[in-house]
């Protein structure tokens, strides 16, 4: 098992960086898409990273069971944890501690596996302090889930402006 993971800014060059690293590593990479479709703009966001992907892309839509999929010896992007966890903490009725328990849960179990995972995640503590209480408790959430799947990782990047720079 090896975790690659990928933490950075909104339209920080996270997902395409991640997505030639896979390119990089196998003819015939994995996209885990953790996103529910909320919107029409997340749809037109979905799409668009359809489009990005070549045919030789395997895409497998998930958006809360990751411990369900068996990927052996393969090169998966999970793409991305932040919707992952967004999924699980609204089904989880903004419930925190459940919410992390069952990240933790759900994540331990999917890389008890023998593949390559690239996880993308946002850094969103970085930005504005949120205004309601809601989405303060997402912020503290997301960084722990970071924090977590980056001292489980062999590698880590920050993604700023579109360059990668290396922080594990």
């Amino acid at each position: 098992m090896q975790i690659i993971f990928i933490t950075g800014g909104q339209r920080s060059g996270k997902s395409s960086y991640a997505q030639k690293l896979a390119e990089s590593l196998s003819e015939n990479p994995v996209y885990l898409a953790t996103s529910r479709i909320w919107d029409d703009d997340f749809k037109k966001r979905i799409e668009r990273h359809k489009q990005d992907r070549g045919d030789n892309w395997l895409t497998i839509e998930e958006d809360k069971e990751l411990s369900k999929l068996i990927f052996k010896d393969n090169v998966v992007v999970l793409d991305c944890v932040t919707l992952w966890l967004t999924n699980l903490y609204y089904d989880n009725k903004y419930d925190i501690d459940k919410t992390l328990q069952d990240a933790k849960r759900e994540f331990n179990a999917l890389v008890n596996q023998d593949f390559i995972l690239i996880v993308v995640s946002n850094e969103i503590g970085m930005g504005i302090h949120a205004d309601n209480e809601s989405a303060r408790k997402f912020t503290d959430l997301q960084g722990w889930i970071n924090q977590y799947i980056a001292s489980l990782s062999d590698d880590a990047w920050l993604m700023v402006s579109g360059i990668p720079v290396k922080i594990k």
